[in-house]
């Protein structure tokens, strides 16, 4: 297998869970701000692939090979929020601030939309994994392809 095979498998990989993590939103499961975060490095995997395919460079392969990495690591950070192993962001778990801190005003205030997607409550789960755990299982997989695509000659 050639070094642009390689990163065109896993860039479409990267396509892959991006067009399903969509697909999950069209279905009415609404993302939250780590999911979010999750999505900016499969975009640029898919980049790269687009890159790799006129010039497959060892450099383009490790760019998608962090990538992949890097959601990897969010979705094991996410994950791992959501079986309470650790303390997410305040601003999307239940262990936020609190109230105490806003003026009646701030509680009366409309403008911020209807409501916030909670990163600490799985909203889908397949064999007790959420998408977040299932977003890092497979973005590791396609780092371990990159990483296959930057070792080839």
């Amino acid at each position: 297998m050639s070094r642009r095979f390689l990163i065109l498998v896993a860039a479409s990989g990267s396509l892959l869970l991006l067009l399903g993590a969509f697909v999950f939103q069209i279905l009415g499961y609404a993302p939250c701000k780590l999911c979010i975060w999750q999505r900016w490095p499969h975009g640029l995997a898919i980049a790269m692939g687009g890159v790799g395919f006129f010039w497959p460079a060892r450099l383009v392969a490790v760019i998608g090979g962090l990538a992949a990495l890097l959601t990897s690591g969010i979705g094991v950070y996410h994950a791992g929020i959501e079986w309470k192993f650790w303390p997410g962001p305040t601003s999307c778990t239940g262990s936020g601030g609190g109230i105490g801190g806003l003026s009646g005003a701030d509680l009366l205030d409309t403008s911020a939309g209807n409501f916030v997607v909670m990163c600490d409550q799985a909203a889908w789960t397949l064999m007790g994994i959420s998408m977040a755990g299932w977003n890092a299982l497979f973005s590791f997989l396609l780092a371990l392809i990159w990483l296959k695509a930057v070792r080839r000659g």
